[in-house]
């Protein structure tokens, strides 16, 4: 088995990441807003896509904002939520992708083209 070192604070980072998507209601909102694009949505929008709201969205949102994946900003009355962080979820799938099937005999196949 061929053992490669992931340095320490990717490794950390990519487990609080891993740590704030560890709920499926997280994990929907913020497909949701990926969803969505740039311009977000509102969080009543968001409440209705998703079927979380009030104070478990509330925990939610903020979960996932120190996380630093959404944020959400006050236009007029209403609350803006939108992920934030592309970059950051393109390169946590490819922290889990890097090496995949290092330790096989048999190659993966590469799907990315299909």
């Amino acid at each position: 088995m061929k053992e490669t070192a992931i340095p320490g604070p990717e490794l950390e980072i990519a487990a609080s990441t891993f740590a704030a998507l560890g709920s499926e209601q997280r994990l929907g909102v913020l497909r949701t807003l990926v969803r969505a694009g740039p311009d977000g949505l509102t969080i009543g929008e968001l409440g209705r896509r998703t079927g979380v709201t009030g104070s478990t969205l509330t925990h939610h949102m903020k979960i996932l904002t120190q996380a630093g994946l959404v944020r959400q900003e006050r236009h007029g009355r209403s609350i803006i939520c939108a992920a934030v962080a592309y970059d950051e979820l393109r390169a946590l799938s490819e922290f889990l992708m890097r090496e995949c099937c290092a330790d096989s005999a048999t190659p993966c196949e590469d799907k990315s083209h299909d």
